[in-house]
């Protein structure tokens, strides 16, 4: 039912999301480290959910959202990130969280985000 995208280029961090939003209730998840493999993957199956990061070892996390919106349309998007002020564009439908950050507070943004989309 739902499937995430998670856009981390920090193994351990991406891994952390990922078992957070499963336990949330994501059914499904895809992992991109790029804003490239962040596209394609968007390409190859459309997310209902989207993290990112906004500074990326390649690329820039909302310029991923970005094209990714062209292609698929609107998705909820929850950007988690050490620099907040670095986040742009991360107007609706997105939501900003900085780094540090609790699992609890990224399955919230999830549950919420997620249950106002449908």
């Amino acid at each position: 039912m739902c499937h995430v995208l998670i856009i981390e280029d920090e193994p351990m961090v991406a891994m952390l999301i990922e078992d957070t939003l499963s336990d949330a209730g994501a059914l499904s998840v895809a992992i991109a480290a790029t804003q490239e493999d962040a596209i394609d993957a968007a390409r190859h199956r459309r997310p209902d959910f989207i993290t990112s990061d906004v500074s990326l070892l390649e690329g820039h996390g909302p310029a991923a959202v970005q094209a990714i919106f062209e292609v698929c349309g609107e998705i909820p998007v929850l950007f988690i990130t050490a620099t907040p002020d670095d986040c742009r564009p991360c107007a609706p439908p997105g939501m900003v969280l900085a780094k540090p950050f609790t699992g609890q507070a990224v399955a919230h943004a999830f549950r919420t985000m997620t249950a106002a989309a449908r």
